[in-house]
């Protein structure tokens, strides 16, 4: 590994270490009701690799604005994106007995409180949106791009078209729009997120856009990668489970080598995005760097 990349690895630990401290205590001032807070917790402080609240603070700086102020837009990606994933854990949806290495959330406290802490976690996204000390214009756009993001336009709708699909075989053009929805959609706005926060001009935003979707499209073709290669222990959830719903992926469609190919086709469109910001060195070995996860 060299020093540039050792300082990257270094950049986005601090970046996670921020965005853990920040969702540990931010609910602990709440009354508590019965478990409802334990279940959001459960989910919300399970790890992973917080690549949308990092994407959203490190975007924030690309575009010179202050990366604290970024913060709770940041969090507020991470409750969406950990609410979804109790959904999609759900026996309605995916039906998965176990996330980033231990029992989901409905096999610990039951469907409806599941439930329940999926959608207090949804709309606690938009309270922390509203707490970011930031003018009010910039807040007002976080909560539109958020908002469209999240719902029917976006990761809700790609949802849909997932469920809607099991059972029969999806050409690419089909699997790019339920990608694009289902997972690019809040990548994309997390990355945007940091343009807003950062007061940033709109052809940089646009610029963000082109690379956060490049980016999104990628991740999800590794990660149907991922689901046929991998182990359980180290990917931390069910391998082949996309098989075993009967759902068409990038592998079904392209094989694993098409999908490498795209993987890497998809990454340099990313990066090429990135043309004319100042110091893009993070954004580029993120990519890269995602590209090449085994987990």
């Amino acid at each position: 590994m060299t020093d540039m990349e050792n300082t990257f690895t270094e950049r986005m630990a601090r970046d996670q270490a921020l965005v853990e401290d920040y969702l540990r205590n931010a609910f602990t001032s709440e009354v508590r009701h019965a478990d409802l807070q334990e279940a959001m917790e459960y989910s919300l402080m399970a790890g992973g690799k917080r690549i949308r609240p990092v994407l959203t603070l490190e975007t924030c700086r690309l575009c010179g604005g202050d990366w604290r102020a970024a913060l709770p837009f940041a969090c507020a990606v991470e409750m969406v994106h950990t609410y979804s994933l109790i959904h999609d854990d759900l026996p309605a949806m995916d039906d998965d007995g176990m996330r980033r290495g231990r029992p989901t959330n409905h096999v610990v406290y039951g469907e409806a409180t599941a439930i329940l802490a999926g959608d207090a976690l949804l709309t606690a996204a938009f309270g922390q949106l509203a707490r970011a000390d930031l003018p009010a214009e910039r807040i007002v756009k976080a909560v539109g791009c958020l908002s469209h993001a999240a719902g029917s336009a976006g990761m809700v709708g790609g949802q849909s078209l997932d469920m809607a699909g099991e059972g029969r075989a999806l050409d690419r053009e089909e699997l790019e729009l339920l990608q694009s929805l289902k997972t690019g959609a809040l990548i994309s706005a997390a990355a945007e997120m940091g343009c807003i926060a950062a007061g940033a001009a709109p052809e940089r935003q646009a610029q963000v856009r082109t690379y956060a979707q490049a980016l999104g499209r990628a991740f999800q073709v590794r990660d149907d990668m991922l689901d046929v290669i991998s182990s359980p222990e180290e990917l931390g959830k069910p391998v082949g489970s996309d098989q075993a719903n009967e759902k068409s992926t990038f592998v079904t469609a392209l094989g694993l080598e098409g999908c490498a190919a795209l993987v890497e086709e998809l990454t340099r469109q990313a990066i090429g995005a990135l043309e004319g910001f100042e110091a893009p060195g993070f954004h580029i070995w993120l990519a890269q760097t995602l590209a090449q996860r085994t987990k």
